[in-house]
């Protein structure tokens, strides 16, 4: 009998076949856990992922590509960037560049809580399995996370599609000596895994996906939560209920699996701090017990909901009941959530459990990027202007220097960007990452007559107004009069005008 023929005969008879073609391609599990936070790629104020400031801060899974609202089969981020918007506006390819040169390593998450995943609208498979390829190259990522809720989760056709697709470009990507680790996430109750969520990994591992884990969230329970339990019981329940019904679900199958086994292909994702439940808060407390948890039972995985709110609050904020994107809404006392739950994870994402026979080579995963190649200065394809000495740059201004593009924190003039003599809170400069081969030449965007009013050196101008001078746009910082904005826009935080930025220019010529 084939593995195939008994997979179908499996499926058929109810029982959960797919964990029969998992345990026979793979050993018993040996290996280092990891952890990776992660982090929204499109909420504002954005997340500087490529400058990590704590090992647990080096491992990052980027969020969410889904379908673009006018067409189901073209991967975004969150529909709000096409992957080239996200590396012209946000300047992600370069900052996943340097990320890599840091020797951190980026997983791509496809799916999420709102809008669509891939899957759900891109009825034809083969442009369904492109839209996937077209992500994992872009970046050269060897990790990919499965991230299915709600009507992507419930959708069973869309989770046949996936799963086929997936089994596609996992086989394309191994033949081209690029092996792919797939984590699939999904939601949890502390009793388990949803009716949905189990045939969302019985429809990958029968397609013949070779599925790394899953991840389960553990966060935003709800009713299902016990008043009495904290958040840290009420996951740990998760955790044993979601190993139970595996171990059940391979037992009835008549498949022998360690306990081990089954733990180091379970992960854990909670959401820190406050949850969109107003009595869930999961603390550092919390935090320290799952990890606790974590590190006795070999956990495969850990990441946690999101790099981008690990840290307290401003007094500011008043209503932290209300769940932010930028801060946790508790008191970490200068601790960080990701040190904590990250605490004792050591390996890269992309590894997964060791594999045995013919298949060892080509399914080892890659550990990070390929190098960046160096690239030399030059005005006529740079990205940005080469920085100069003898020009006053405004804040948020980008250059190049030395084949690196860096970004002012506040107006510079003179300052050398690559000064390795000043620490980070004395040079103007950060650091962005590296030129790359693929970066076309910076074009100087003026916007056409009419667009503003042309600047008048007798008008009084109000703060936010806008003007165009030979084309260039410009807006008033303050009130101001007879300050020409060409000659102003440069002299840092004292001149009256600046710059309209090119995220800016582009948005006005869509308008038009």
């Amino acid at each position: 009998m084939t593995l195939a023929t008994f997979i179908v005969l499996g499926l058929t008879a109810g029982s959960f076949a797919g964990w029969q073609w998992w345990t026979a391609t793979r050993a018993v599990a040996s290996y280092d856990p990891w952890f990776a936070s992660y982090v929204d790629v499109t909420a504002t104020p954005s997340y500087a992922f490529e400058s990590p400031t704590t090992t647990a801060r080096k491992n990052v899974v980027l969020s969410f590509i889904v379908a673009a609202t006018d067409d189901p089969c073209e991967p975004t981020w969150g529909t709000a960037y096409s992957l080239d918007e996200a590396s012209a506006s946000l300047d992600l390819d370069r900052r996943l560049a340097r990320l890599s040169q840091l020797g951190g390593h980026a997983t791509i998450s496809f799916g999420g809580a709102i809008n669509d995943e891939l899957a759900t609208g891109c009825s034809n498979t083969a442009k369904l399995a492109q839209a996937y390829t077209t992500v994992i190259d872009r970046y050269q990522t060897s990790n990919i996370d499965l991230d299915i809720e709600n009507t992507a989760l419930s959708d069973s056709a869309a989770g046949e599609r996936r799963a086929a697709a997936i089994k596609t470009v996992q086989d394309e990507q191994a033949a081209a000596g690029k092996p792919l680790v797939v984590w699939l996430t999904l939601p949890v109750a502390p009793h388990g895994l949803t009716g949905d969520g189990k045939r969302a990994v019985e429809q990958l591992l029968a397609a013949g996906v070779d599925l790394a884990g899953v991840n389960v969230m553990t966060m935003e329970y709800g009713e299902s939560k016990k008043l009495t339990a904290s958040m840290a019981d009420a996951s740990i329940d998760a955790l044993n209920a979601t190993h139970a019904q595996l171990a059940a679900l391979n037992s009835a199958a008549g498949i022998a699996m360690t306990d081990a086994d089954l733990w180091s292909r379970i992960g854990a994702t909670p959401m820190i701090g406050q949850n969109g439940t107003v009595d869930e808060v999961f603390g550092l407390a919390d935090a320290r017990t799952l990890n606790a948890f974590a590190q006795d039972k070999q956990l495969g995985r850990m990441s946690m909901w999101s790099l981008n709110r690990d840290r307290a609050c401003s007094p500011n904020y008043v209503d932290i009941k209300q769940v932010s994107d930028a801060c946790s809404g508790v008191d970490q006392n200068d601790q960080s959530f990701s040190d904590v739950l990250g605490a004792k994870f050591t390996a890269i994402p992309g590894s997964a459990p060791p594999l045995t026979g013919a298949a060892d080579a080509a399914l080892k995963p890659q550990a990070t990027t390929a190098p960046v190649a160096i690239i030399k200065d030059n005005p006529l394809t740079s990205p940005y202007p080469i920085w100069s000495a003898d020009t006053t740059y405004a804040k948020n201004t980008k250059v190049v220097r030395n084949s690196n593009v860096y970004e002012t924190k506040w107006w510079s003039l003179g300052d050398i960007p690559d000064n390795a003599a000043l620490q980070a809170f004395e040079t103007p400069w950060e650091l962005v990452g590296p030129v790359m081969a693929t970066d076309t030449p910076q074009v100087q965007i003026l916007l056409p007559e009419g667009s503003y009013a042309n600047w008048s050196p007798t008008k009084i101008y109000e703060a936010t107004e806008r003007v165009l001078l030979a084309g260039v746009p410009y807006q008033s910082k303050w009130w101001n009069q007879a300050a020409s904005p060409s000659a102003t826009a440069l002299n840092g935080e004292t001149g009256p005008w600046r710059l309209l930025t090119a995220a800016e220019v582009t948005e006005k010529l869509a308008q038009q």
